[in-house]
């Protein structure tokens, strides 16, 4: 049975590039209903697009947002860095299709969510793109690399690495970017009162509440994380948000599927 939820966020899919679990992000839309859906960013990944690849399932991906959208889905596609070229057309309207850089929501109470990518804080975007870009194949090789040391450690029986998050995790100032990233986004919705703020572009899942003394105001920070490593989206469900994690609702369903078909054999037994 589906569930159904209010609002979904996706970001830092990257359609067109190896790195993307497009299987995946399939297996869990075809677990829910959602009543709006928002793409925060790097849905395509125009800078490292190629013809020679684009999966069945990377197509399938588009065709199941034009469903939503022929549906009576709401759909809100915000511009991120590696998809930038559709800044050049926006805003743009199209029935319940909507495409924006970035977009504040009111909800019943009065609380306002601002939802938007994240790159306009990155100083390597703005003054450095070239150096951007050249990351950004790094990143795809290193995502390469590791899909096979996975299989590898699979083979072997061991858990699962990830390669980037260790680089990340070990590089003082990559830890500082992600700090001084949230920390900004958390300052800029204070002082406009947002109650909510909703990122993606730093594709570190996360969920965490700020108060401000200064503005005697609290701000609930979230990100949405990537479909490269982590495989998250941020669901709202009766103005509640949470962290959806695939591989842990995958696990949920293994483990479920087995003690069906063990109590199965014990009902035969008995």
């Amino acid at each position: 049975m589906k569930r159904d939820i209010d609002i979904l966020v996706l970001s830092d899919i990257h359609l067109g590039t190896v790195g993307c679990h497009a299987g995946e992000l399939l297996e869990y839309l075809d677990s829910i209903n959602p009543k709006k859906v928002i793409l925060n960013g790097d849905f395509i990944d125009i800078w490292n697009f190629r013809k020679f690849y684009w999966p069945s399932t990377h197509m399938d991906i588009i065709r199941r947002i034009l469903r939503y959208i022929s549906e009576g889905v709401e759909v809100t596609y915000l511009t991120g860095n590696h998809d930038e070229l559709l800044r050049k057309i926006t805003p743009l309207k199209a029935g319940n299709f909507q495409m924006k850089d970035k977009l504040v929501e009111t909800d019943e109470y009065g609380r306002k969510t601002w939802f938007f990518h994240g790159d306009i804080f990155d100083i390597t975007m703005k003054h450095s793109r070239w150096l951007a870009k050249l990351g950004a194949i790094g990143y795809d090789f290193l995502i390469l690399l590791n899909r096979s040391v996975n299989r590898f450690l699979e083979l072997l029986g061991k858990k699962r690495i990830s390669l980037s998050k260790k680089i990340k995790n070990s590089v003082k100032k990559a830890v500082s970017f992600i700090d001084d990233f949230e920390s900004t986004a958390i300052d800029l919705a204070h002082e406009h009162n947002y109650q909510t703020v909703v990122c993606g572009h730093i594709h570190q899942p996360t969920m965490r509440t700020h108060y401000s003394p200064e503005h005697d105001h609290s701000v609930l920070y979230l990100n949405s994380g990537d479909w490269i490593e982590n495989l998250t989206a941020l669901e709202c469900v009766d103005n509640e948000w949470s962290i959806f994690e695939y591989r842990a609702w995958k696990e949920e369903q293994i483990l479920r599927e087995v003690n069906h078909t063990l109590a199965l054999d014990m009902e035969e037994v008995a």
